[in-house]
């Protein structure tokens, strides 16, 4: 078996395009690759008319030329469902207004694959509800590399102290936009002085996205982009993400992995992943946020028994061995003669 692994302009201009982003579409596509890898799958990064499976990320223009000349081959078309008309909205200011463009345009390109993958059941309601076939929709986790995202002692200190970071401290990783519940985490750090909140994550310039307000607390650090995540995710003592509209939330299976204990939106893409008060707490309302992060805060062993088992929760259900069965039986399905 050979897959044509395609992320559109990832290779353009000496990949400037994708540097120092840091996304969750990042993390999935070498996630993708290494799941090919361990699971013995010959796969290539640039269209081959040799291929058994044309597998797309992001299908933008290009994306699409590659699916007709599948489709002239009779090459089976996999397209991974990252992004929805609802989380794309609140990323960029002009995305706003082109909404709904970006919903119909997505119903049609998602609507030319065979399968669509989808990192969540919310994520596949959402495409069912744009008028897709319910069948060609398949929830499959992105999954994380345990062996990379895991406890480490010394980049801990490392991230520590190039951050100046001392004492409890509560953070989070994603891009500072919005959508990302800035706002929330904002709040908590006004309500909690006497701890130091940090948001590991790219800063777009305003001219994109709405600008950070400019009345920051004084324990409040954004770093802007960061190349070690591991490094992140080590440095924190309490994970937030406050987020308000996710697909799956890569970053939270990433903390998990880590072992960090988490504070999360109760939103409908962690169904499934995580539950709340058993290997993670949810907040449901805004007020809710500060009262839960007091719990953590003052209970020591309530965060290490969260955290231990979503960390087994996510080796068991989410690693890249897990999700590799998972997509090897897919590739077989996409493959198999049709009736």
């Amino acid at each position: 078996m050979k897959v044509c692994l395609y992320l559109e302009m990832y290779h353009a201009f000496g990949g400037r395009l994708y540097k120092n982003i840091g996304t969750g579409l990042l993390s999935s596509y070498r996630n993708q690759k290494e799941v090919l890898s361990r699971s013995g799958i010959e796969f290539v990064e640039a269209w081959d008319p040799s291929c058994d499976i044309l597998q797309i990320n992001t299908p933008w223009l290009n994306s699409l030329r590659l699916i007709r000349k599948a489709r002239r081959l009779g090459m089976p078309v996999a397209i991974w469902s990252h992004v929805t008309a609802e989380d794309a909205r609140e990323v960029f200011w002009p995305n706003r207004f082109l909404y709904p463009l970006i919903k119909r345009y997505l119903k049609y390109a998602y609507g030319l694959a065979d399968i669509v993958f989808c990192p969540s059941e919310y994520t596949r309601s959402l495409l069912i509800g744009y008028g897709l076939r319910p069948e060609k929709l398949v929830a499959v986790s992105n999954g994380v590399d345990v062996h990379v995202f895991k406890r480490d002692d010394g980049k801990r200190e490392s991230a520590r102290n190039e951050f100046r970071l001392k004492g409890m401290v509560i953070g989070t990783v994603g891009l500072a936009i919005p959508r990302k519940g800035i706002d929330t985490f904002l709040a908590l750090a006004r309500a909690f002085p006497e701890h130091t909140f940090v948001w590991f994550g790219k800063i777009y310039s305003s001219l994109l996205a709405q600008p950070l307000p400019k009345d920051l607390p004084s324990n409040v650090i954004f770093t802007g982009y960061v190349k070690d995540i591991v490094a992140a995710f080590n440095a924190l003592d309490i994970y937030v993400f406050p987020s308000r509209e996710e697909n799956q939330g890569m970053t939270n299976v990433e903390a998990a992995a880590v072992g960090v204990p988490m504070l999360l939106r109760d939103l409908p893409a962690y169904r499934g992943y995580f539950t709340d008060e058993s290997d993670s707490l949810m907040a449901k309302a805004e007020e809710e946020f500060a009262p839960k992060l007091a719990r953590l805060l003052n209970n020591k062993e309530e965060r290490e028994a969260l955290a231990a088992r979503a960390k087994e929760r996510v080796i068991r259900e989410q690693s890249l061995e897990a999700c590799g069965e998972r997509m090897r039986g897919l590739y077989e399905m996409l493959r198999s003669p049709k009736k």
